[in-house]
């Protein structure tokens, strides 16, 4: 194991010399003899473990080079033991405010510097030590994080893609969406109505949890599901059940765990009330207004948008503009009117993003 490298500094070459001889066979001894020389040392690799510091120098005294050490980054954590002749306990108060570690008066005494030496340099192991293990944790702590945000972004497609499967025509739907939600959420973060709500985080939360929207399709019969034309009656009344059965599926999951996970809250409100319609018209619950949960109101706009613009086993794909023009249409009716004008806001970004992800049989 490599020797500590201890700094002294001193203008005094006898005191220097001297330092240099009760130190040298324990430790790795390097000199300066002003201040100046030692700011240049401090930064020099190896950079010293310990400083061995004089208070009175000419130029820079031993004051200006600890409160210059203590301004670097590179030379902050250093300690630093004051060397004087000074016996005024003002001095040596003066010295530990500062930040010096230690303060040892001349004359030297051999067995009380090595002491002093070999206390401060075990101190800064110890330190050195933690803050290697903490690195460590930390690093560990972000991977595992990593690795649990991958397994949970995988889940949630998975369980996405299980519904897709049922409906095997929604092609990149599931992609779409997510995509129009984070652009809604992020465009209405500026509003007043909304900046509490929609802070980074919750966007995050809410991107992630689009997907999850039609989960309860799985509970749909394909006779229902899969029909290629206008359902009855009886048959609507049936189709219209996914949007609870989504919900219950996600509330079954979210029983198994001890504690909330937010981004399950998310996604329970939207699988059961994206279909809610801001004039109380829509279902499951006949939801109105500001009732409706935003994260629904903006998977909605979303939801829409691309059904309307997407072929499907029952109807063509709509041009756009069409789309655009029924959701402006239904502002303050269908739609929440400021999630309605942020959507005309970010429409050609709407265009942009379903002609970049296009179903598999449109390209």
């Amino acid at each position: 194991m490599d020797k500590p490298t201890i700094l002294i500094v001193d203008d005094e070459p006898i005191n220097l010399s001297l330092l240099t001889e009760l130190l040298r066979s324990d430790y790795r001894v390097r000199a300066a003899n002003s201040g100046q020389h030692a700011l240049r040392a401090a930064i020099t690799c190896p950079r010293p473990d310990l400083i061995l510091l004089d208070v009175m120098m000419p130029e820079l005294d031993g004051y200006a080079v600890l409160d210059t050490l203590r301004g670097q980054p590179e030379t902050q954590d250093i300690p630093v033991i004051f060397l004087t002749a000074l016996n005024d306990p003002t001095d040596e108060e003066r010295g530990l405010e500062y930040g010096a570690r230690d303060y040892i008066t001349k004359p030297i005494k051999p067995a009380v510097l090595r002491a002093r030496v070999r206390t401060q340099l075990e101190v800064k192991q110890a330190r050195d030590f933690l803050e290697n293990k903490n690195a460590i944790l930390e690093a560990e702590i972000a991977r595992r994080m990593v690795d649990n945000e991958i397994t949970q972004q995988v889940c949630i497609r998975a369980l996405a893609h299980l519904a897709e499967t049922r409906d095997p025509e929604t092609g990149n739907h599931i992609l779409r969406t997510q995509v129009y939600v984070r652009l809604l959420a992020e465009k209405l973060a500026a509003h007043p109505r909304f900046q509490a709500m929609l802070i980074p985080s919750t966007i995050d939360l809410l991107t992630k949890s689009a997907p999850l929207h039609d989960i309860g399709k799985v509970g749909i019969p394909d006779s229902i599901l899969l029909k290629p034309g206008p359902l009855n009656d009886d048959e609507w009344r049936i189709m219209k059940t996914h949007a609870r059965q989504g919900f219950d599926a996600i509330e079954r999951a979210e029983a198994d765990v001890d504690h909330p996970v937010p981004f399950l809250i998310l996604a329970k409100e939207i699988a059961r009330w994206h279909h809610e319609k801001w004039d109380g018209s829509g279902y499951p619950d006949g939801l109105a207004g500001d009732d409706i949960p935003i994260s629904a109101r903006i998977m909605t706009v979303a939801d829409v948008f691309d059904a309307m613009t997407s072929a499907r086993i029952y109807k063509p794909a709509l041009p756009m503009s069409k789309a655009r023009e029924f959701i402006g249409d239904a502002r303050g009716q269908h739609f929440d009117p400021d999630v309605t004008d942020a959507f005309m806001a970010v429409y050609d970004e709407f265009t942009q993003i379903a002609q970049r992800h296009p179903d598999a049989e449109s390209v």
